[in-house]
């Protein structure tokens, strides 16, 4: 397929294209969870008919499509950008550096899942078409950034294979870090706290025993189970935890009726209940085989409860799926006692100025060799024992 039958758009809704289409590059179609439930069109689309993103956010839908003979081959989540907030991959010192240059780094573009920390496709491309796909939707982003005169473009959260493509397309590659639990084909919680070491083991057992002893009910929801007064619970505990961390949540409480309308198969929603109540909770999304542990909050104090409805009814939950994964957000060297490992994530970015290219390529070069550094003193510093990771090395 020659280049000049792709015709790329620009669309400021995804109300603009056919959710078929759009799920078909994002390979989420047909029976059971798609790979990445923050990619289809139903939770972008949450996320704009909630005002959770568009006017007023920050986060101003640009998605890019690219066509071929009217054929949908390939699309891409795209936000013009007028801060650095719900990103989770930094450049707040970018911003600055640029500012005191003399630059305006607001607005950027920003290929990624709003308020979404999670690894995942960005470059959404239809089967066959992968390759020409995503050389279309890179050119596409980097011409639009430079014909814009923009600061900058950032493609957060990509899979490993995006960035080696994006780099030997030319963009900039950064490594980040996060901590990621693995099934390594375990048939229960028991069989996965056997692969530990012994005072990791009676920690976690501790742990769960007094989280469980809270006074209360553990209850998972999903699918019809989940009622209007769970999202209402939950959005009391969703607005603490925004509170307390961001300043504000992020999103709107008409975000969780969209889900609880369009998505409720692909949520698993962890509470905490007494007396009946709901006191604490944790939000799931359910991936093909990745697990997602998204939001928690609670109105109520209960040592370790944290810790049990976030990680430890999570890995209870994908070990009874058969998935591979648990991811479970951002940041947080807590989750490495609880089995959680550290792994590096990736970003691609567009710099068209070259001088502020080579200084961001200097960081980012540096960056990485701590990034891995970091990764290899936690994994031999983990909770698992000696020759469970020797094997595994």
């Amino acid at each position: 397929m020659s280049e000049t039958q792709i015709e790329i758009s620009v669309l400021p809704s995804l109300e603009a294209i056919d959710a078929a289409q759009w799920d078909a590059c994002a390979r989420a179609t047909g029976d059971g969870p798609p790979p990445d439930p923050f990619t289809t069109h139903r939770f972008l689309g949450a996320l704009e008919t909630s005002g959770s993103v568009g006017p007023g956010t920050g986060w101003q839908p640009q998605h890019l499509v690219a066509r071929a003979n009217g054929q949908v081959i390939a699309c891409a989540p795209m936000y013009a950008k007028g801060h650095s907030q719900g990103e989770y991959i930094f450049d707040h010192a970018w911003a600055q550096a640029w500012e005191r240059a003399g630059g305006d780094y607001y607005p950027k573009l920003q290929i990624a899942v709003p308020f979404t920390p999670a690894t995942g496709p960005r470059f959404l491309l239809r089967p066959g078409l992968e390759q020409v796909g995503f050389e279309a939707l890179v050119r596409g982003a980097t011409q639009l950034t430079d014909a814009n005169d923009l600061s900058s473009l950032h493609v957060t959260f990509c899979t490993e294979a995006e960035r080696a493509a994006g780099e030997a397309m030319g963009l900039l590659g950064r490594s980040s870090q996060q901590y990621h639990w693995f099934n390594d084909g375990y048939a229960s919680f028991d069989d996965f706290l056997a692969a530990l070491s012994s005072r990791k083991r009676k920690t976690i057992r501790r742990e769960r025993a007094v989280a469980q002893g809270f006074g209360g009910t553990i209850r998972s929801y999903t699918g019809d189970a989940i009622r209007p007064e769970h999202w209402d619970a939950f959005w009391r505990f969703y607005q603490d935890t925004g509170a307390r961390k961001w300043g504000r949540p992020y999103l709107t409480r008409a975000f969780f009726d969209e889900i609880q309308a369009h998505m409720r198969d692909d949520v698993l929603l962890v509470l905490a209940e007494r007396g009946g109540v709901p006191v604490a909770g944790a939000l799931n999304f359910i991936g093909r085989d990745v697990l997602y542990g998204r939001y928690w909050g609670a109105v109520e104090h209960h040592p370790m409860l944290h810790f049990e409805l976030c990680y430890y009814q999570a890995i209870d939950h994908a070990i009874a799926r058969g998935q591979g994964r648990v991811e479970a957000g951002a940041q947080g060297e807590h989750k490495l006692a609880r089995g959680y490992r550290p792994v590096t994530c990736h970003s691609l970015h567009h710099i068209p100025n070259a001088g502020f290219r080579r200084a961001v390529e200097q960081f980012t070069t540096a960056e990485a060799r701590a990034v891995e550094q970091d990764i290899e003193v936690l994994t031999a510093w983990g909770p698992f024992r000696r020759n469970t990771v020797e094997e595994q090395e």
